[in-house]
């Protein structure tokens, strides 16, 4: 006979929400409005649960995870919320139900969307989604100086936004490789303090140098120069043996490739920085940046074609989406999976992160934009474009000159080409083995 829910445990942080416009209580309400897109009021970021009898809702923003389990009590089922796998596991085993968990069983909220339990028995229902964040239904003109003003004008409504819940008095950091994410980022801040009056030495531009090399180190240094503001610049230099890839799988709970190597050298780099700043909290990014532009190399993945790319405009944010085959129920796809690399290393150092690319308005609005008519097919245009968008929108919005340097993955600049060649293994089911090690021989 089927049975409610007995017991709902939440085992996430409640500090850990960011919500800037109303009270997390408030925004909690919203997951029972008959229109799930009243969430898109809410600004910040979340992971929130709320309940009402056997009924369960779930939301959470793009840039941090949110999981659950459903185990079997004598009284009936009980559903556990988390941010990590290992959490869920933890209270399982506390409580006497470790025998039941085993990671695959665990299951991701996909971003953008209610996921709603109503009814768990035997056999359990699966959850329902319904969308929050809808594509945008009217597309922007096939202009890029109207696309690029709108877009950084955004930006900077949304870090215009944060900035007010955050101390005046508190340093602000950016992870920043003098690409044209982290860099319309540095410069819309610097513009901003400039204009509330605040001094821009609260600004520090922190850039990774494994080894001391790099070419993001370079890149850097130059993108600064170009905008007369070296003063901003801080690299941080670390050394090529601290970075671990299977210490980033244990931390981000995950195993594929290039979410691990991203990871590495972020858990490096917020490592040092602990190290050199105590108390240092807030550090912004310019994660979301390729996803909203589609800035991702196509010849790479055998599945895409760039028709598939410009015709599926949440797909490097969602993946194929939750009605998919190729949907994982325990991950979630794209950068609902993998926003991991970024949130997990900087919780882990006590750092509150914030990414301004992934928020609702900003991915909303890059979904408006007409990629199909722009590109006509081709990929040399598709690559072309976020340089050229950003580029005239921060010109637009903040008066200065972005400089557009060739782009490359994170990773990839932080480190020689022979160091990362040397700490990163070659079979990419290595990392897979070592996360499920875990699980086969008990905890690390």
């Amino acid at each position: 006979m089927d049975r409610p829910i007995h017991r709902v445990v939440d085992l996430i942080d409640q500090e850990s929400h960011q919500i800037f416009n109303m009270e997390v209580e408030e925004a909690r309400q919203l997951l029972w409005s008959e229109d799930a897109t009243t969430l898109m009021k809410v600004q910040g970021s979340f992971a929130l649960l709320a309940r009402q009898g056997e009924r369960v809702r779930m939301a959470r923003s793009l840039d941090r995870p949110m999981r659950y389990f459903l185990a079997k009590e004598e009284s009936g089922p009980l559903l556990v919320v988390a941010d990590r796998i290992d959490q869920i596991e933890e209270f399982l085993d506390s409580q006497g139900y470790g025998d039941q968990f085993h990671p695959s069983y665990s299951r991701m909220v996909p971003a953008h969307h209610v996921t709603s339990i109503r009814l768990i028995g035997c056999p359990d229902p699966n959850p329902t989604y319904e969308r929050f964040l809808e594509p945008g239904a009217e597309s922007l003109p096939a202009d890029l100086d109207v696309i690029g003003e709108r877009y950084v004008t955004a930006l900077r409504q949304e870090l215009d936004t944060w900035l007010h819940v955050v101390p005046s008095r508190e340093p602000i950091g950016v992870l920043f490789s003098g690409g044209v994410d982290s860099g319309s980022v540095l410069l819309c801040l610097y513009k901003l303090l400039l204009e509330r009056g605040e001094s821009p030495a609260r600004l520090k531009a922190f850039t990774l140098a494994i080894d001391g090399l790099g070419s993001d180190a370079m890149q850097a240094r130059e993108f600064l120069r170009q905008v007369d503001l070296e003063v901003l610049g801080e690299p941080v230099e670390v050394d090529s043996e601290s970075l671990d890839p299977y210490h980033a799988v244990d931390v981000i709970e995950d195993y594929k490739p290039l979410d691990v190597e991203c990871a590495t050298v972020n858990l490096a780099l917020v490592r040092e920085l602990r190290r050199l700043y105590p108390d240092w909290l807030h550090l912004v990014d310019g994660d979301g940046g390729d996803e909203n532009l589609k800035d991702y190399p196509i010849e790479e993945n055998r599945e895409l074609t760039i028709r598939s790319v410009v015709n599926n405009p949440l797909l490097y944010q969602e993946g194929w989406g939750v009605d998919r085959m190729k949907h994982s129920l325990t991950y979630s796809g794209g950068q609902s999976r993998g926003c991991v690399r970024v949130h997990a290393p900087l919780r882990r150092y006590g750092f509150v992160g914030f990414s301004p690319f992934t928020q609702p308005s900003l991915v909303s609005l890059a979904t408006s934009i007409p990629f199909d008519e722009l590109t006509q097919g081709s990929i040399e245009r598709l690559y072309d474009l976020k340089g050229e968008i950003l580029k005239r929108g921060v010109r637009a919005v903040t008066g200065m000159d972005l400089p557009v340097f060739p782009k490359r993955r994170f990773q990839e600049g932080a480190a020689p080409e022979s160091v990362f060649a040397e700490r990163f293994p070659t079979d990419p089911e290595a990392y897979r083995n070592h996360y499920l090690d875990h699980y086969r021989h008990g905890h690390r």
